[in-house]
């Protein structure tokens, strides 16, 4: 069952607030353990609900396996083992989501504990990144921290989340 299509997505956008224009970047909104994240949904390419995983052997540990979605066979990733935060075994099963994002001209699928939102936050809103972040997430993965109401929002830069190497076992 998709929870979420291409088809309802916008990207990058600009709305008018007193007579100017706002550049504000639309993120789909997701939590890791206590974190929340963010990612750009113009990389999203669906959001569907956690399914049965062919693990793989002898692959990464961040690696659950595969999952075939509507034909097309798509690794999965849980963001909790690669990033080293939460522990998703604690997570309902039924709350976990899997997004899937097109990265290298390839489908990947991410494991997460929730998808919360869809979000539109201006550009201002973002901060860019302190040396040190979430908890021992390299910096470079990171392409700011968003301030939204009382929360914060780590935006992640979905392609500087793998390495070269692992991209290409991918």
């Amino acid at each position: 069952m998709t929870v979420f299509s291409r088809k309802h997505s916008i990207g990058l956008s600009g709305d008018k607030k007193g007579g100017k224009n706002v550049a504000e970047q639309q993120l789909v909104v997701f939590g890791l353990g206590k974190e929340e994240f963010g990612i750009d949904i113009s990389r999203v390419r669906e959001i569907v609900r956690l399914q049965n995983i062919t693990a793989i052997p002898q692959s990464m540990d961040f690696v659950e396996g595969i999952v075939n979605l509507r034909g097309q066979i798509v690794p999965i990733v849980d963001l909790c083992k690669r990033f080293r935060v939460g522990d998703s075994s604690s997570v309902e099963e039924a709350a976990r989501r899997i997004i899937v994002v097109n990265m290298a001209e390839q489908n990947i699928g991410v494991l997460v504990d929730g998808v919360s939102e869809i979000l539109r936050i201006p550009d201002e809103s973002i901060e860019p990144t302190p040396p040190i972040v979430a908890g021992g997430i390299a910096a470079d993965f990171i392409r700011g921290v968003a301030k939204v109401d009382n929360r914060l929002i780590i935006v992640l830069d979905i392609d500087k989340v793998f390495s070269v190497e692992e991209k290409a076992v991918l």
